[in-house]
Formats: C-alpha cells, structure tokens, sequence
C-alpha cells in the first residue's frame, strides 16, 4: 500500500523533475508509475513505501559493492573534503588523490597503459577517447583520419559526439546528422545465425573479414579508431568468440587506427577481472571506464591511454586543448581509491570469480521456457533474449504491449527484483547484480526471472 508521504514525493517528482531516456509525459499525473528508491543495504534497495528489492542491476552497473559501505566511503569523502574540496586538473595543475588514483590503474591496466585522462562519466570517457584520436593522428601528420568504426546496436554515451558510435535511429534522429562520421559492423552476436557461425575459428574469421572490407571500402587512411566492448552491453550482454580481440589488434595494427575498448560496464569486477578485455586478450590503445571506479559513490569517469599515443600526445610544445571543470574532482578520486582498496581487501573479485559458475549454469536453464532464445553473458552480467508469439519469432503488437511493456517487469518487481527489460527489436530480461552477491541471492535472482518467464510463456 502506498503511504501519503511516497504519493507526495512521487507527485513532486512528476511536476519538477526531468527522468533520463523516459517519457516523462507519460508517467501517470501523480507520479503512481514511479519507483522512488529511498535507501539501500547490502544487494537491496528500499523504496519510499520501505518495499525491499534484490538490486539486480547494480543500480545502473555502478553499484559493485551493493549499499553496506557507506561508513567506510564517507570517511575517505570526509577526510578528503576537510583537506581539499576542489582543484582542477587544468593548465599544469593537479592534487594528491588524482595523481594517486592514475598511478593505481596504471598497476591494474593492461600492459602499456601507464596514463590516466580524468572526466566525469562515461560518455566523457569516450568523448575524449575520440579527441586524444584525432590529436594522436594529426600530431602524426594524418589530420585527414576523421572516420570511426562502432558495432551495430552499440551503446557509447548520448552526448553529440558519442551519439554518433550508435546506430539506433530512436536515439541519433531527433538530433539531426551525426558529429562524426562512423562506419557500423556486425557485433558478436551469434543468435539466429548460421549453424557453421556456433565454431569460434569460423566466426572470427567472418567478422575480422567483414570488418577489414569496411576499412577498405571507407579508406584505411581516413579511419582514427574503432570502438568496442569487450562485451556488448546493448543487444544483451554478448560476449565475443575466441581470437576475436587479437584479430581486431592485428588490423589496428595494419592500418594505423586505434583501438579502444569501452570498459564502462565491463571494467572493476562485473565479469570477474579489473578489466573485462583482459578475460578476451584485449590489448587496446585505449581504454574508457566510469560506473564501477566508484562503485557508483561518487561520479567519476577515465580514459586510460596507452604509451603509444601518450608518446605522441606528450610531445614537448604540443598542447591537449581538451578538458572538464570537474573530472577527476577529489571526493570522487578519493572515493575511487577507497572502492579500490575495498575491492582487494575483501577479495570481490574472487566472488565473482567463484560463483560466475554457478550463475551461469541457473540461467542457462532458462533456455527450456519457450519464450526465451537465447541466454548469454559472463561473470555476473547476463541476459536473456525473448522470443515471440509470430512464426519468425518476434511479438506481434498485443504480445509486446501485454507481456514485455507489462507483464514481465511488473512480475519481477511484485517479486522483488529489479532488473533490466529492454522493449525494443529483440526483447531482453538483463540482470548485474552487485558483486558482493552470494550463492543464495543469486539462486533467487534466478528463480524469480524463470517464474517470471515460465508465466509469460504461458501467455503465448
């Protein structure tokens, strides 16, 4: 039941406050569609109603570390604040907790990423992956290297630039032609393909194939780098085939672009490693993080860059005209290192690493309910890709509206879960849960979307 307070708060947000990627015209007048998240305590999050959930998103992939170390960061955030509230990192100046927190990646990073470009999120991180490119090539005498390369379905940020490595027409018309010229290829999405694609040698062959015929096709002297996670988060966690992030450095390799890897989900444990390329033998020019450096306790986005382009970057005289007001702020930096220090000291890294099993195997037997496709993902970062009521599997009109606009997340949530559903081309149930999850929340995170799924079958 719905107390007073939680309508009043609910309704106030209605009239004042802009939601993110929602259309806010069509919350109900008093804001009765609204989830209105109050507090949370380890992997669970209460509403304004004090109705608990299982955070099986991790908030939005931020929270690793779920909501019990509250304590542990307002300390680091206390001690930092009565030091040092603010100083940029702008025109030869720079503070303690920032130097620190570049010197701490650089041990974490893959090999030959020893530099540190602060901002303040995700798209931040890619939007100034694309600058440090363009720079890198023009220091180089190639100013005419202008073109991208992203992945079809791809997610990288909703600003101008990073809107322009995203190929869904929903996202990128209402805002006019893109800021950057990019080519798309296939992702690694093996649903619904070819019986002989199921061979990993196979398929990376055919995808390095098609990607080195786009390079040719565009010009390989007009391509600055291509973009990519080392597992898709838009389209449903989908992970690559084996040799395929060697075959995508070989062809940097040949024709001169760099090759970044947007670690902004993937990076700080959701897949059991700090950096998720390094489960696939990435070796990346580049690399963006944000979300997970903090645990999602304060706002904090990087660009790692390796000593390649940084030898190039770092020319005497030559000037990196690029920057934020607040990147690397020094509560946020501060708290990144305290998430760091947490993370090794009670081993998440090892829990992830330990029971990635376990989940993988309760959610691969969600492919037995008729309504699910495909079920893919790694460490703790899955989803499931539903299948419809029409012939060619997809959902007719009343299907889509019935079960994924309403039956499926309403479900999770009466049950307690909260996870993604994705209502677009191909339906997606996506769970990342916090990363401190055990065997047993894991275990109902499971069995909550499988009742769940098993009523929507029985729908079709």
């Amino acid at each position: 039941m719905t107390t007073a307070a939680a309508q009043l708060t609910a309704a106030t947000a209605q009239r004042h406050l802009l939601l993110h990627m929602t259309a806010n015209g069509s919350l109900g007048d008093e804001g009765e569609d609204l989830l209105v998240v109050q507090r949370g305590e380890g992997p669970y999050v209460h509403d304004a109603d004090g109705r608990r959930y299982i955070d099986g998103l991790s908030g939005l992939y931020c929270c690793q570390l779920g909501y019990s170390y509250g304590g542990e960061f307002a300390e680091a955030a206390e001690r930092q604040l009565r030091e040092l509230c603010y100083s940029p990192l702008w025109t030869g100046s720079a503070h303690p907790s920032a130097i620190e927190l570049a010197e701490r990646l650089s041990r974490i990073a893959p090999v030959d990423i020893e530099h540190t470009f602060f901002s303040s999120g995700g798209a931040e991180a890619v939007e100034t992956a694309w600058k440090i490119a363009r720079r890198y090539h023009t220091l180089r005498g190639e100013p005419g290297r202008t073109k991208a390369i992203a992945r079809r379905g791809a997610y990288h940020g909703l600003t101008i630039g990073t809107l322009s490595f995203n190929d869904d027409p929903g996202l990128t018309e209402p805002y006019g032609p893109p800021a950057i010229d990019t080519r798309f290829v296939s992702n690694t999405n093996r649903c619904g393909l070819a019986p002989e694609f199921a061979d990993d040698e196979v398929y990376t062959a055919w995808l390095l194939a098609e990607l080195e015929a786009a390079i040719l096709t565009e010009g390989p002297e007009t391509v600055a780098m291509l973009i990519a996670e080392p597992v898709q988060n838009r389209g449903g966690c989908i992970t690559p085939p084996q040799g395929y992030w060697q075959g995508l450095r070989a062809l940097a390799d040949r024709y001169g672009f760099l090759l970044v890897a947007d670690e902004v989900i993937t990076a700080f444990g959701r897949i059991g490693e700090w950096f998720g390329g390094d489960r696939y033998g990435a070796r990346p020019d580049m690399i963006t993080v944000a979300k997970g450096i903090t645990a999602g306790y304060a706002p904090l986005g990087a660009t790692l860059v390796g000593t390649k382009v940084t030898e190039v970057i770092n020319r005497p005289g030559a000037v990196l005209n690029h920057g934020y007001t607040f990147a690397g702020h020094p509560l946020s930096t501060a708290i990144a290192l305290r998430n760091l220090e947490i993370m090794e000291r009670d081993r998440i890294l090892d829990n992830v690493r330990g029971l990635q099993g376990d989940l993988a195997e309760r959610m691969a037997a969600l492919k037995d309910l008729p309504i699910v496709g495909d079920v893919r993902g790694t460490g703790f970062f899955y989803s499931c890709e539903l299948t419809g009521d029409l012939d060619d599997g997809a959902f007719s009109a009343k299907a889509r509206t019935e079960l994924i606009g309403d039956l499926i997340p309403r479900r999770l949530r009466e049950a307690g879960l909260l996870a993604r559903v994705y209502n677009r081309s191909a339906p997606l149930v996506q769970i990342a849960p916090p990363l401190i999850s055990d065997r047993t929340l894991l275990d109902r995170i499971a069995a909550i979307i499988a009742g769940t799924l098993a009523e929507a079958s029985s729908r079709i």
